[in-house]
């Protein structure tokens, strides 16, 4: 049942992303490559995203 419910909530935000890479300024091959990573690798490539993702350059601390 954990794993269940584990594999919805990489699910979710993994759709998440791919939906914020594909509303993003980022060239298309750039998209392409950051929803490739996603769906190949889920849960690093999400994290991986979140860190150093297209809007990671732009943030600030």
């Amino acid at each position: 049942m954990e794993y269940g419910i584990l594999g919805l909530i990489v699910l979710i935000l993994d759709i998440y992303a791919v939906i914020q890479i594909a509303g993003s300024p980022a060239s298309t091959g750039v998209k392409i490559l950051w929803i490739l990573g996603i769906v190949i690798f889920p849960i690093v490539g999400f994290l991986v995203w979140l860190l150093a993702g297209p809007r990671g350059s732009a943030r600030t601390i």
